[in-house]
């Protein structure tokens, strides 16, 4: 078997090892790997193979992973999902809000409620803040 065949055996394991890791580490390793490829294809001896491997891993890990991740936080998903984006959340009250009973509508959807301070009564068709979500209630604060 060609040295090439197996540099590239090699890279190939690499990357399916690292869809398991999410680390952007054994991807830089598979680069190195293919650039060793690339260097036995041309006919290139074993210790140039595997010192093109290692400067290529090397130069991988130091330079493109940060670029990688920095990148790749930056296209996270900034938008917040269930209960986190509920709490906090402005609402409007649809029936008096206090200690025992209430209902506001929080974008778009209706949900009972109750006041966070038990001392609030709170009229409809005033904007309240989300405090805490506890259940499916939604305990909330009169906004100055």
């Amino acid at each position: 078997m060609s040295a090439w065949v197996i540099w590239l055996i090699v890279a190939v394991g690499l990357l399916v090892a690292e869809i398991f890791s999410l680390d952007l580490v054994l991807v830089m390793f598979a680069s190195g790997a293919l650039a060793a490829a690339a260097a036995a294809g041309l006919g290139s001896p074993l210790l140039l193979q595997a010192l093109v491997f290692a400067l290529v891993s090397v130069a991988s890990l130091v330079v493109i992973r940060p670029l990688a991740k920095r990148k790749l936080e930056i296209a996270k998903d900034p938008v917040k999902h269930g209960i986190d984006a509920i709490r906090g959340a402005d609402a409007l009250v649809l029936e008096a809000v206090d200690e025992h009973h209430g209902l506001v509508k929080i974008g778009g959807e209706q949900w009972t409620a109750r006041a966070f301070d038990s001392t609030q009564v709170i009229e409809p068709g005033q904007t309240v803040q989300v405090v805490e979500v506890k259940g499916a209630t939604a305990l909330v604060w009169r906004q100055p």
